[in-house]
């Protein structure tokens, strides 16, 4: 049977928004992972910025903005505040004042080896297989991407 298109009032209910869908599965992930970062002393943005320098240790600030999606007003606050924990530190290029790098810690790269337990508790919460949530991840991203360029 070919899909149907829903009528005008059926697409402005709540529950058929892909927003919707999106934002609420987004506010669940996050409540997820809470108490397993928590442990780490992390909230999740935090954790997302030790993703990304585990990644590449030493990214400058408005790469590391560019990786996380994030503007310089939301990264500097958030990197002060790791740094004034001990995790990164933020040393300014010698070579172009303009730039400053972010830079794990011992304390941050010590934190990676607590930090493996922690996809593995997130992929068993959610009740997928491996394969559906290699899925999932890049039709999410296929789909920011597209959006981007909209």
């Amino acid at each position: 049977m070919p899909a149907t298109e829903p009528t005008a009032e059926a697409a402005l209910r709540l529950d058929n928004q892909l927003c919707f869908a999106l934002y609420s599965a987004s506010l669940a992930m996050t409540k997820l992972y809470k108490p397993w970062l928590s442990g780490l002393g992390l909230t999740y943005p935090q954790y997302l910025v030790m993703l990304a320098l585990w990644e590449g240790d030493g990214l400058t600030v408005s790469s590391l903005g560019e990786r996380l999606l994030l503007d310089s007003g939301t990264v500097t606050p958030l990197l002060k505040r790791m740094e004034a924990a001990g995790l990164v530190a933020r040393v300014r290029a010698t070579d172009d004042e303009r730039k400053v790098h972010v830079r794990l810690t011992t304390a941050g790269r010590k934190l990676k080896s607590k930090a493996l337990k922690v996809p593995a508790c997130v992929a068993s919460a959610t009740q997928c297989s491996v394969s559906e949530l290699r899925q999932l991840t890049a039709q999410i991203h296929a789909l920011r991407q597209r959006l981007a360029a909209a």
